[in-house]
């Protein structure tokens, strides 16, 4: 089974070591320093960040609010929390809720069918319905369902959001859109 990828992004570099060494404690997570203008080869399974990280880089954070974990003492309804004011032993235990709620990164990647993928790639590129069901050789209905499925399954409506998911997942490169 492969190891998740955990990438952290914090400025502070004793919450950083801290967060690595905890991370080491609790898993055989591969744990990498990255930040959005430099994130790792592989889309990490968990983005652990402080909040300035997020509120700098929102679009970057938005379409992963599923997959990070922002250190702050405040909740969130959008994002995972780490309160790291908390005991080590409460914190220890729900960083391991936290990597065991997320889903395996093969179970991810399989999210989209092929088909879905197709009409994402196209509509990251520009395509409108018609243009799309033209190269595919399928109906407009089925577009509108293959997007429907795309927007309900990755949780992103806007078409920019999905070109930005296209990219940073390898179906399309930024020189295409």
């Amino acid at each position: 089974m492969k190891r998740p990828l955990v990438a952290i992004v914090c400025s502070d570099t004793l919450r950083r070591e801290g967060m690595r060494r905890l991370l080491g404690i609790i898993s055989d997570a591969e744990v990498t320093d990255a930040s959005p203008s430099s994130p790792p080869d592989a889309e990490p399974t968990l983005w652990i960040a402080d909040t300035d990280a997020v509120v700098q880089h929102s679009a970057f954070f938005a379409p992963r609010r599923k997959t990070t974990a922002i250190i702050t003492s405040v909740p969130s309804d959008s994002f995972l929390t780490i309160d790291p004011s908390a005991h080590t032993d409460v914190l220890l235990e729900h960083l391991q809720e936290i990597l065991s709620s997320l889903p395996s990164p093969a179970a991810e990647q399989s999210a989209l069918s092929q088909r879905e993928i197709d009409v994402l790639s196209l509509l990251a590129r520009g395509c409108i319905n018609k243009e799309i069901a033209d190269r595919l050789s399928i109906s407009i209905n089925t577009v509108l369902t293959h997007r429907k499925n795309i927007t309900a399954k990755l949780g992103i409506k806007s078409i920019s959001g999905l070109g930005i998911y296209a990219v940073m997942n390898g179906y399309v490169s930024e020189s295409d859109i």
